[in-house]
């Protein structure tokens, strides 16, 4: 049987990964289900989904002309409901977005700019302080000869 874009198989999960799960098709073929491709939803481990050994039914996505399977377990299911709307993209947050949303201390931006700018104050005078300790009075009148 050959694998086919568009075509819908049944194969073997041997092994998974953390972008995927390598499926065993017909024929002693290998095609990977990426991450992105496994469900529906949000997925943060394959391993919540798929294990190995699992008997799956996979859409084939794509085949490269070195032999590479890309399959979907996402679109078939997707081709099964095809009456129901489509589910919400998953909210991701993002790996540099730090904030914590607090509903008690709602700090405005200007609030913000104007406590910088008083610490940013304080720190130079403090620095030029302390520099100007360290010069020893260099600068000042000159002594007389």
């Amino acid at each position: 049987m050959s694998i086919e874009v568009g075509s819908v198989v049944e194969g073997v999960v041997t092994g998974i990964t953390n972008f995927g799960a390598f499926v065993e098709l017909p024929g002693g073929k290998v095609g990977l289900i990426h991450i992105s491709e496994v469900a529906d939803v949000y997925v943060r481990d394959v391993k919540d989904f798929l294990k190995e050994q699992d008997k799956v039914k996979v859409k084939v996505l794509s085949v490269d002309e070195r032999g590479k399977i890309g399959l979907s377990i996402k679109q078939l299911q997707q081709q099964a409901t095809p009456n129901s709307a489509p589910p919400p993209p998953p909210r991701r947050a993002h790996a540099n977005d730090h904030r914590r949303p607090n509903r008690f201390n709602s700090v405005t931006f200007e609030d913000k700019l104007s406590k910088f700018l008083k610490d940013s104050d304080e720190r130079l005078s403090d620095l030029k302080k302390n520099t100007e300790s360290k010069r020893g009075g260099r600068g000042g009148a000159r002594r007389a000869e």
